[in-house]
């Protein structure tokens, strides 16, 4: 449950400006994790989310920018957690998740920074990236397929 949370709540800092702690509540209880301010205070330090200024001048939540292997190692368990299978046409990449868990897996390999991965989208079990060739496309998979197995 809090692998799903945490996954949850990268997906939600990174798709609305959030800049409290009750803010964040306020969206993880919609999507229907009960949480208390407390369980996000928790949530926020052990993700080891940052507040950074955002376009309106005021502070907004976001991952911390660095090489951690703890960050990193959250991504790595959203991605296998969620990961079902993986297909390529030329330089598309079809990523199928667990179902309602593509936005969580999709915002994990953003989170990522592959140089490959030109963008991408997810819909409920489905991840669609914009590899950059068909050469890098085979690169990512297999760096995917090196995570999950």
């Amino acid at each position: 449950m809090k692998v799903n949370r945490h996954a949850k709540i990268l997906e939600l800092i990174n798709k609305y400006r959030i800049e409290t702690q009750e803010e964040l509540a306020e969206h993880l209880n919609r999507e229907g994790f009960k949480v208390t301010q407390a369980t996000v205070s928790r949530d926020i330090r052990e993700l080891r989310l940052t507040k950074v200024p955002s376009d309106e001048g005021k502070q907004r939540y976001a991952p911390h920018r660095s090489a951690d292997s703890s960050m990193s190692e959250k991504y790595i368990r959203v991605l296998k957690d969620g990961y079902v299978s993986m297909d390529m046409a030329q330089n598309i990449l079809v990523i199928k998740t667990v179902s309602g868990m593509a936005s969580a897996v999709c915002a994990a390999l953003d989170a990522m920074k592959w140089n490959e991965v030109v963008g991408s989208i997810a819909g409920d079990d489905t991840i669609m990236c914009a590899i950059r060739s068909v050469d890098d496309t085979v690169a990512v998979m297999d760096k995917i397929s090196r995570i999950v197995s």
